[in-house]
C-alpha cells in the first residue's frame, strides 16, 4: 500500500518525537511492505521565522495533498513572553483545524499495567479506566470574535456555536459509543451558558435515533470531579472545545505521564495524529523527551487514516513492551535506568524488524 504522509515537525521537541515515530512508520512499512512517502513541512515558530506566518499556504497544500498528517507540537516561550505578539504559533495550529475542516479531536486515555504506581490517583479508581474523550475542534470561545476596546481596559471572546456544528460531533460520539460500551456523557454547562442549552437540545434530539445507547448528561464541573473521582465510569464523552480543552488535560495524567498520550483530529480533509504533551521548550535538544505518544499517535494513523489494524495493534504493542521492559525515557524511568530519546526510537523500530 502506498502510504503518503506529510510530517509537521513544528517546533521544542516536536522535531526529536517526530523523528522517533518515523523510525517506527518506516519499520513497519518495511515489515508489511507498504511504501511510504514523506512530506516535511513547516508549521509553529519554525514557520513564524521562516516567512512570517505560522501556517502557511505551502504546508496547508502540501496536507490537503496527503493521505494523513503526522504532527509534532508548536509554541516557542519567546511568544509565550509577549502579550504583546501579533502572530503567535498557536494561531498555525487553530488555522490548520479550520482549512483541514479538523472539526473532531478524538483523545484515548489509557492505562498502563507497569505504570499504574506513577497515576497521581489510586491503583483501585483507574486499573480498569479507559475512555474516548471527543472534543469540538472549530468552533467556541477559540473561534469566536474576541478583542480589546480602544483603552484595552476591557476585553472580550465571543463564544457561538450552530446547531448544524454541534448535531456533527454529538452524531460522531454516538457512532463511537455503538463501536465500544454504549455509554455516553455530553458534558456542557447548560445550567449557566446558551451555548450549553443549544448542545443538551441537539444531544435530547439525537438521543432517540440511538436507543441501545445510555445517554448521560454531565455539567463541566461533574465531570471533571468525575474524571478524578470514577474514571472507570466513563466510555465516551463528547464536549465543545474549551471544555474539551481543559477536561482531555486533566485526564491525560490518570496514566502517570502526559508523554504517553496520542490523539487524532478528523473532520472534512486530511486528518492529524499528533501527541497531546505540547512542545516542552525546556527539553528541546536534550534528548530526553518521551517519544511515546508520538509514536502511539502514529498507531492512531494506520488504524484510522489507513485502516490497517495489523500495523496499529504491532505498534501498540511494543510500546507495551518497552514500558514492561523499563525501555523508557527519564520521566517515567521511576529512578531505574532511563534511556534517551533516540535510543527508545531505535529500539522501538528494532523490535519491529
Amino acid at each position: 500500500m502506498k502510504l503518503n504522509i506529510a510530517v509537521l515537525a513544528g517546533d521544542g521537541i516536536g522535531p526529536e518525537v517526530i523523528d522517533q515515530a518515523l523510525k517506527v512508520v518506516h519499520a513497519i512499512g518495511q515489515k508489511y511492505n507498504h511504501e511510504i512517502n514523506l512530506t516535511p513541512a513547516i508549521t509553529g515558530a519554525a514557520a513564524i521565522d521562516a516567512v512570517g506566518n505560522p501556517y502557511p499556504d505551502e504546508t496547508h497544500e502540501i496536507c490537503m495533498n496527503a493521505d494523513a498528517v503526522l504532527f509534532g507540537a508548536i509554541g516557542h516561550p519567546k511568544f509565550d513572553n509577549d502579550p504583546s505578539a501579533k502572530v503567535r504559533p498557536e494561531q498555525g495550529l487553530l488555522a490548520m483545524r479550520k482549512k483541514l475542516g479538523l472539526y473532531a479531536n478524538i483523545r484515548p486515555t489509557l492505562v498502563f499495567p507497569s505504570l499504574l504506581h506513577k497515576s497521581p490517583l489510586r491503583r483501585e479508581l483507574i486499573e480498569n479506566a479507559d475512555f474516548v474523550c471527543i472534543r469540538e475542534l472549530t468552533g467556541g470561545i477559540y473561534f469566536g470574535d474576541k478583542g480589546r476596546n480602544e483603552t484595552r481596559d476591557r476585553a472580550w471572546d465571543v463564544c457561538e456555536y450552530t446547531k448544524p456544528e454541534v448535531e456533527r460531533i454529538i452524531r460522531l460520539a454516538y457512532q463511537y459509543a455503538m463501536a465500544r460500551n454504549k455509554k455516553l456523557c455530553i458534558v456542557d454547562k447548560a445550567n449557566v451558558l446558551e451555548t450549553s442549552r443549544l448542545w443538551r437540545e441537539v444531544g435530547q434530539q439525537l438521543e432517540k435515533e440511538f436507543p441501545e445507547v445510555a445517554t448521560e448528561y454531565l455539567f463541566v464541573d461533574a465531570a471533571a470531579m468525575r474524571i478524578i473521582q470514577w474514571p472507570e465510569g466513563f466510555d465516551v464523552m463528547v464536549t465543545e472545545n474549551m471544555f474539551g480543552d481543559i477536561l482531555t488535560d486533566e485526564a491525560s495524567v490518570i496514566s502517570g505521564s502526559m508523554g504517553l498520550m496520542p490523539s487524532a483530529s478528523i473532520g472534512l480533509h486530511t486528518s492529524v495524529f499528533e501527541p497531546i504533551h505540547g512542545s516542552y521548550p525546556q527539553a528541546a535538544g536534550k534528548n530526553i523527551a518521551n517519544p511515546l505518544g508520538t509514536i502511539l499517535s502514529a498507531a492512531m494513523m494506520f488504524e484510522y487514516a489507513f485502516k490497517l489494524t495489523d500495523e496499529a495493534n504491532e505498534i501498540k504493542a511494543i510500546v507495551d513492551k518497552s514500558l514492561a521492559e523499563g525501555i523508557v525515557t527519564v520521566d517515567i524511568a521511576d529512578g531505574g535506568k532511563s534511556y534517551s530519546t533516540s535510543e527508545v526510537g531505535d529500539w522501538l523500530a528494532s523490535q519491529i524488524k
